[in-house]
Formats: structure tokens, sequence, C-alpha cells
């Protein structure tokens, strides 16, 4: 894992505004991921996404998974999509909540993001 300190916040924000800039992302979308996420977790969220998404799904899992193995490094480095990942880290409780927040903190950006570029509907 790279030793060289990160700003998670930072890291989120530019998440955040991947996701926005993602063709066909409204906010009712961003909206709905993060009342998912915080009910059931990462793996709901991502499921619910394929299920009722799936035009911007597999660009937020894909840009997600590049985010989290960034972040978690070695320990995601086998998983090749992020269901696959999101269980890796549920082995750790530390690490999943982690994820989590990491996540919420991404979607609550691009949420701001498309409400800057007023694509957004509340």
């Amino acid at each position: 894992m790279n030793n060289k300190p990160k700003n998670l916040d930072i890291q989120c924000a530019e998440l955040g505004r991947q996701l926005a800039n993602i063709s066909s992302m409204e906010e009712k979308i961003i909206n709905a991921a993060l009342t998912v996420l915080e009910e059931q977790g990462p793996y709901a969220m991502f499921l619910y996404l394929q299920a009722r998404h799936n035009n911007v799904e597999n660009a937020i899992s894909q840009q997600s998974l590049n985010f989290l193995k960034e972040v978690f490094g070695e320990r995601l480095d086998g998983a090749s999509n992020i269901l696959e990942a999101v269980k890796g880290l549920a082995e750790n409780l530390d690490d999943l909540l982690f994820a989590r927040d990491l996540l919420r903190t991404a979607l609550s950006y691009a949420r701001y993001h498309l409400k800057a570029k007023g694509d957004g509907t509340s």
C-alpha cells in the first residue's frame, strides 16, 4: 500500500464529481442510492442501482471500485467487481463501515456537483 498520506475528503469530492458527470445521472438517483446506503449498506446500494438504474450503475460501480481499491489498496487487489469488493470489506466491520462513510461522503458531493451544474432535480 502506498505510504503517502491521502486526503480522503478530496478523494471523495473527486469521486463525487466523477459520479455527477456520468451521462444520465440525476439527483434523484443519488438521493435514492444514499437512502439505500444508509438503511441497508453498500452491498444493497449497488444491488439497488443494478436493479433500478442500470443506465448509470456500471459507471457508478466501476468508479466506486477504483476509488475503494485506491483507499484500501492490497485488500481489494483481487476484486473484479464492486459487489465482490464490498463482500471482501465486510470481512472486517470497521472496513465496511469506513467504506460506507466514504461512499456516503462521495454521494453527497455528487449531489452538490449536480446542484451546482443545475442538472439535478430535487
